[in-house]
């Protein structure tokens, strides 16, 4: 079976995922553009006469469909003249493990690729056991202990092995990797592994590891932009990547950091805050300056950064519990805690220390009537809009198809509203073989998505692509007469994403608005809200404090704190309670944060 090497899995087509029984060759059975009606690939199994192209796959015999699917270099004795000249016949899967799995990655074009992962199954590798070396490299041995083992360890623990070795010979290598190894501690990522892939990482933690890449290089006078690196960190983790960030700085460089954190804007010499809203409603600059005459100003980010943090001192009263017994996943230590219901609970602790691993693992395995919201739950391209992710796409298409007469199918960018030049994508995008694809709005519908007929239809004025482009709060105005738009465009607003085009594609949105919308769509689906079971993976990811202020992020009733570290230092239950008394758990540094933030 064909496979990636140095991967540490074997990768092949999913055959269920490929194929649609239902359809004969005619009417394209493959779910794969490269090999739709009528082009190259299509041909060759459309014209091999070995099977019959007007009968569904449903029906093929196993004979027929093994042919099909895996026949190899099969001679034809009498080739249709519509065939390649090659008269060599390769099955579908044959010829996709020839062309696409033995291929290598950036010999397939973005949107290829993008298409291949919908259609691969991936598995362990048995000869390697998923190492990703061969065993001449994992018959060496130091210490007794061969690459695998040092690369599985925690950075904590090789650290801790590797600041014991004493081989002159050898002495700049270790330097070398004990500061490395240093840095990764003193921002918090002690509890990695070496041989974690980095496509597993947060988007906290790549952020993270790539500042300790930059601390080693020799290159001054650069300039550094970091997107959020404090997403997903303790206050604690947060200290420490202050430190690192001036290190950069202090190295000769320029450091430009995105950030609503607030310890990360005290520690910068200059602010720049950008608002007053969003979306439409910001992108001018509200002040520059130090830190500390930001907390003086008038704006909103100042008067926040200026406020003491309200603990929550009276809480409201449970009904029921929802026990999660002997929990181990990951790291966790076989506790047991109670989650009390219909009350707001925060699951705190510094990175790595089993938040997740309770929340989103543990008490959703034990209690599978929990709703898990993850950090990046929705996936989707181009053609993917918050109206369809709300369901109410065919809502706003049935408004236009009645106000125009036009069947609703006219107002999908995905049916027959489509523009004809860029198929309703907006864009043209050329593929340049061995470089990436190049995207160029549409010189047809100039990014509108739509034909001609679809954008002369008029609702109160606006086209379609008009509607497209709103925010959710200009959406309930225009459609305040339609029931199940206005509740979707009122919760859109109420978890901060009102600022956002209806119409905006999915690809575009952050990890953290992906997580809103798709909270928003389950409270959607569920009005009432009684007795709902719901787990939240940070949602306040990318939040300014005001839109924390708005789902309530800093309000729970009852709190469990798991650390006192991360990895094999975390994973114990430390405090189970009211918020009020977090900060008299001596052993929680989270008890300690929110009472340095609440003045105590």
């Amino acid at each position: 079976m064909p496979g990636l090497r140095g991967l540490g899995t074997v990768v092949d087509i999913d055959v269920d995922e490929l194929i649609d029984p239902s359809k004969n060759i005619d009417e394209g059975p493959v779910r794969f553009s490269q090999f739709r009606p009528g082009v190259y690939r299509w041909k060759r199994f459309a014209h091999c006469g070995l099977v019959d192209r007007k009968k569904p796959l449903k029906d093929y015999t196993p004979e027929e469909m093994t042919l099909f699917l895996y026949a190899d270099q099969v001679k034809l004795p009498n080739p249709d003249p519509e065939f390649p000249q090659t008269a060599r016949f390769d099955g579908v899967v044959t010829r996709m493990r020839d062309v696409y799995v033995k291929n290598h990655p950036t010999k397939i074009s973005a949107s290829v690729r993008e298409e291949l992962d919908r259609l691969m199954t991936r598995r362990q590798c048995s000869e390697c056991g998923g190492a990703r070396l061969n065993a001449a490299a994992r018959a060496s041995l130091i210490d007794g202990r061969s690459i695998v083992d040092w690369s599985s360890m925690s950075v904590a623990k090789l650290r801790a092995l590797v600041g014991e070795m004493d081989v002159p010979r050898i002495a700049p290598a270790l330097a070398n990797i004990r500061h490395t190894l240093d840095a990764l501690l003193s921002v918090g990522l002690g509890y990695l592994s070496l041989d974690r892939q980095s496509g597993t990482l947060s988007g906290g933690e790549a952020q993270r590891v790539k500042i300790v890449r930059h601390l080693g290089s020799a290159l001054t006078d650069v300039t550094y932009v970091f997107d959020e690196p404090s997403t997903g960190l303790h206050p604690a983790d947060v200290q420490r990547l202050n430190k690192l960030l001036l290190r950069l700085r202090d190295a000769g460089n320029t450091v430009l950091v995105v950030e609503h954190h607030q310890q990360v804007i005290g520690a910068a010499d200059h602010v720049i805050d950008m608002g007053p809203g969003a979306g439409a409603d910001g992108g001018q600059v509200q002040f520059e300056g130090s830190p500390a005459d930001l907390r003086q100003s008038a704006t909103l980010t100042g008067r926040l950064l200026a406020r003491r943090l309200r603990v929550k001192k009276t809480v409201r009263d449970s009904r029921g519990r929802a026990t999660v017994t002997n929990a181990r996943a990951n790291n966790l230590t076989g506790f047991d805690v109670d989650i009390p219901l219909e009350v707001l609970t925060a699951v705190t602790g510094v990175a790595g220390s089993g938040k997740s691993s309770l929340a989103t693992d543990e008490l959703a395995r034990q209690h599978p009537e929990f709703t898990v919201v993850g950090q990046d739950p929705l996936r989707g391209g181009v053609r993917s809009t918050s109206l369809s992710i709300l369901g109410v796409a065919d809502d706003v298409r049935d408004a236009f198809g009645s106000a125009s007469g036009l069947a609703p199918s006219w107002f999908s960018f995905n049916s027959k509203g489509a523009c004809p030049a860029c198929g309703g994508k907006g864009f043209i995008t050329t593929e340049l073989a061995f470089l990436d694809d190049v995207s160029m709005p549409c010189d047809v519908c100039r990014g509108a998505r739509f034909n001609d007929t679809a954008l002369a239809a008029k609702l109160d004025g606006h086209s379609i692509a008009d509607v497209l482009h709103m925010p959710a709060p200009r959406i309930g105005e225009v459609f305040a007469g339609h029931a199940a738009i206005a509740t979707a465009m009122t919760w859109l607003e109420r978890v901060g994403l009102g600022y956002i085009a209806v119409g905006q594609s999915l690809d575009t949105l952050s990890g953290g608005e992906k997580q809103r919308l798709l909270l928003a769509r389950h409270l959607c689906a569920s009005p009432a809200l009684e007795h709902e079971r719901i787990v939240l993976d940070e949602p306040t990811t990318g939040l300014h404090p005001s839109d924390v202020d708005r789902i309530n992020a800093l309000c729970a009733d009852h709190v469990i704190d798991i650390g006192p570290g991360a990895g094999s230092d975390g994973g114990t239950l430390l405090f189970a309670g009211p918020p009020a008394a977090l900060p008299e758990c001596e052993k929680s540094l989270t008890g300690r944060a929110l009472a340095v933030a609440a003045g105590e």
